[in-house]
């Protein structure tokens, strides 16, 4: 896959993301794609899965994640994002590295 139709998946996903739209978001995933916390926990497995968890997240009023730099290295692409959350203590805002999408096979 040439890294422009990457970088286009990777804003779709993005867009979807903010737009709280579930099955775009899922669009931009593989059927069988899987999600891991960076300690090596798997999150969910799977478009039903995954979808579960965004249409909990997307339950959240003032949900936003703002783009503050994309970097591509190699074959992988890394989002930096400022996310806007409605946490049980209150309106705050949490900084993330993703590692959303690359070109590489298995």
């Amino acid at each position: 896959m040439k890294i422009s139709n990457v970088l286009e998946v990777i804003q779709r996903q993005l867009n979807a993301y903010n737009a709280k739209d579930v099955e775009g978001l899922l669009a931009t995933y593989a059927p069988n794609a899987e999600q891991w916390t960076l300690n090596g926990e798997r999150l969910a497995s799977g478009h039903q899965e995954i979808r579960l968890r965004y249409v909990e997240r997307f339950a959240e009023p003032d949900l936003h994640a703002q783009l503050l730099s994309r970097m591509v290295v190699s074959e992988f692409v890394v989002d930096q994002e400022l996310v806007t959350r409605n946490f049980p203590e209150g309106l705050g805002t949490i900084e993330l590295g993703e590692y959303p999408l690359t070109t590489r096979k298995s």
